[in-house]
């Protein structure tokens, strides 16, 4: 498994030139209780609409959505729709728009009737003009581009045959991005894929590698050999082909083919799916991951962009959620940040009756007279808050050599045990604050304090808890341990 944060972090030092169709994506969703009397179709009773930036526009999106900056060039008519992507557009934060506008042609519309009930497409109207742009426009968008590849990390185009990317803009991006040495990622519609040769990856479905391709493309195997002539053909380093719940096939220049299955998810619309799957794509090459890592963030934002209704974008929490391991992801949740998120689960648990433990110390070294203790605690209450002294609290108490290990890597190793709830870092030399946010109904310490000398023993009582002490563990301690690792190294 890669590092997912790191490479997280990554991608949002990044910056994706996004080059495209754009176009107006609006959902019309309802029910259908009843066929028109004028004539055998369904009349479906409106419940809602949504507008969204579809197309290359949703690339955009779904790029800005994971951290990173995009620099979006598309084409519009001088029209009502072209106006409100423009006015969308310039919402979107890490989307910066260079929009050319056509007088001579629509903006690109399309607008789907949904099932509210079945989530299912019933109907599209489309309004556009799917021909290849003017020489005269086709320039000012070559003008438009060019002087913006050398501020990004990588070019992305993407094809929907609208008239934007024709013959000559590609070749002129193409080229000049291979001059810049900027990789080219293509989501191409052109079964003509030569029309793309030096393009660094490109991304066709299942149905468009068959057509090109004139293969079947039916495994693995066929889509590999079918994928060398077009390699070829193309000049690229690879071509992925992407087959929906089949997951995701890459075959490089060089080297073995790579799959990756798609993640087990309910679909519930795939408007969009293969916009954010480019996306992904691009901004983790970008960010320097290898060729097997970014296909499973992209089959990973796949599957939660069909999940989702409508034209979806992707964000890099809801990445996380889908590719780190549950276990990993429940234990960072126990860490709270502010006395505020402390606060509101401590209510929370308040509201259903819930017994709340509190313990503390410094944990520098866990070790099993810690988790005696902590374990203890836990049988004593349904809840166990665990508060944890800071670096510099430990400096205070322990001395310039401690703590061995960060705060934050002390909380991450205490919240990965079942019998912690919650970790909250307190930065005084006393827990008493904590104590005080939290009132818990059991005060848990060693047994070799006495009552009196457990901190917040009197607000806790005063609240009606108790103070329990645990046997400690003899032959266990921290302090102990530093001092024999240092003796070993000497």
């Amino acid at each position: 498994m890669f590092d997912f944060d790191d490479l997280s972090q990554a991608i949002a030092r990044q910056t994706v030139l996004c080059v495209g169709d754009l176009m107006l994506d609006e959902f019309v969703y309802g029910e259908v209780s009843r066929i028109s009397p004028e004539a055998p179709a369904p009349v479906i009773a409106v419940r809602r609409s949504e507008t969204n930036i579809g197309g290359a526009g949703n690339v955009a999106r779904n790029i800005a959505a994971l951290g990173a900056r995009c620099i979006f060039v598309g084409l519009v008519g001088q029209d009502t729709a072209g106006d409100q992507l423009e006015a969308e557009l310039a919402k979107v934060d890490g989307i910066e728009p260079v929009l050319v506008r056509d007088p001579s042609r629509p903006t690109t519309r399309k607008v789907r009737f949904v099932s509210e009930h079945f989530s299912t497409h019933m109907l599209r109207a489309d309004w556009e003009r799917a021909a290849p742009a003017s020489e005269e426009i086709e320039q000012t968008l070559i003008a438009a581009i060019l002087p913006l590849i050398v501020r990004a990390d990588i070019v992305l185009l993407s094809d929907y045959a609208k008239g934007v990317l024709t013959a000559r803009v590609l070749r002129n991006v193409i080229d000049a991005a291979r001059k810049a040495g900027k990789r080219v990622i293509v989501d191409p519609k052109s079964a003509n894929l030569a029309i793309y040769r030096g393009a660094s990856v490109l991304t066709p479905n299942r149905k468009e590698f068959s057509e090109a391709t004139r293969s079947r493309a039916e495994t693995e195997q066929e889509i590999a050999v079918a994928a060398r002539d077009a390699i070829y053909l193309a000049d690229c380093e690879a071509i992925l082909v992407t087959q929906s719940e089949r997951g995701m096939t890459l075959v490089p220049r060089q080297g073995d083919p790579v799959h990756v299955p798609a993640y087990p998810v309910k679909v519930r619309d795939v408007s969009g799916a293969g916009d954010t799957v480019v996306a992904v794509l691009a901004s983790a090459l970008a960010a320097g991951a290898a060729w097997e890592d970014a296909l499973r963030m992209a089959s990973a934002a796949a599957a939660v962009a069909v999940s989702k209704q409508g034209t979806a974008s992707v964000t890099s929490a809801e990445l996380r959620r889908k590719i780190l391991p549950h276990a990993y992801r429940a234990a960072e949740e126990k860490i709270i940040e502010s006395d505020g998120d402390l606060a509101d689960r401590i209510a929370a648990w308040r509201a259903e009756g819930l017994r709340i433990g509190f313990t503390n110390g410094c944990f520098d070294i866990l070790h099993p007279g810690h988790v005696k203790v902590l374990t203890a605690a836990r049988a004593a209450c349904d809840r166990l808050v665990v508060g944890l002294n800071s670096d510099a609290s430990v400096k205070r108490l322990k001395g310039e050599s401690r703590p061995v290990q960060d705060e934050r890597a002390r909380a991450e190793v205490l919240a990965a045990l079942e019998a912690v709830d919650l970790v909250a870092i307190f930065a005084e030399d006393t827990p008493l604050r904590l104590i005080e946010l939290v009132r818990p109904s059991v005060l848990v310490k060693g047994g070799d304090y006495t009552r009196e000398q457990v901190v917040g023993h009197d607000v806790v009582e005063a609240c009606g808890g108790e103070v329990l002490l645990i046997d400690i563990l003899k032959g266990h301690s921290t302090t102990a341990l530093v001092d024999r690792a240092r003796s070993d190294q000497r």
